[in-house]
């Protein structure tokens, strides 16, 4: 119930967040700002969460419970699956980038934003947080992030009742950070859910469901890659 309750505080942040300034554009990737000048490219992940399931809609603390309660067989299947597709992603655009001439330098440990000061120049498509730190301890001129924040299988609620089948679901974003001017060079939100075929209602593994999963799974690295692989 905590996890749940913390996604609602969660949620009303962002909610609150969004009101006190614009939010972040889309940013295109530009071709050209991948080429034989751009330097060396740090490619770097925020922590990855775990597969999980997700009831958006059942808000209150009773609500979350009995959500919970009904779905628990799915989240103990949901929890058992596996996160590798997404952790190599960086590995991936890496060599991507590498591909194109330039290089590249995977960045094992995951990224901590929260521990990175604020910028204090504001603008439109300059990052909120100081990325400039990351220049200099990991000798990079530009710094691609794939942070996820949702993975696994969401089913929608109103309080007490479903109102969908579960789906398969990943949700994040990209983007690639100039650091010299701490600008973002490419912006790209993602969010991805993919309905079960058939029966899904079927315990212990739930094979519908996990296919759901994969495919959500495959759809968002697609999303994700294709940037850096035109």
């Amino acid at each position: 119930m905590k996890r749940y309750f913390g996604l609602v505080i969660a949620i009303a942040a962002l909610l609150l967040g969004g009101c006190a300034g614009t939010p972040q554009r889309e940013v295109s990737l530009a071709q050209e700002v991948l080429g034989p000048k751009t330097g060396r490219v740090g490619v770097a992940m925020t922590p990855l969460p775990k597969a999980d399931t997700q009831f958006p809609g059942a808000y209150c603390l009773l609500c979350l419970a009995a959500a919970s309660l009904a779905n628990s067989t799915l989240t103990s299947h949901v929890q058992t699956l596996p996160t590798e597709d997404v952790s190599r992603l960086k590995g991936e655009i890496a060599g991507l980038i590498t591909g194109k001439g330039m290089k590249a330098h995977v960045i094992e440990e995951s990224i901590d934003l929260d521990a990175l000061p604020e910028f204090g120049t504001k603008g439109p498509d300059i990052a909120l947080k100081d990325f400039s730190s990351l220049r200099r301890k990991y000798d990079i001129d530009k710094l691609v992030v794939i942070s996820i924040h949702r993975l696994g299988v969401v089913r929608s609620y109103s309080a007490y009742f479903p109102t969908s089948d579960p789906h398969g679901a990943i949700g994040g974003l990209g983007y690639m950070i100039d650091l010299a001017s701490n600008r973002y060079e490419w912006y790209q939100p993602m969010g991805v859910t993919k309905s079960v075929d058939g029966e899904w209602d079927e315990p212990p593994k739930f094979p519908g469901v996990t296919n759901a999963y994969f495919q959500a799974v495959e759809a968002g690295r697609d999303m994700l890659l294709k940037p850096f692989s035109n």
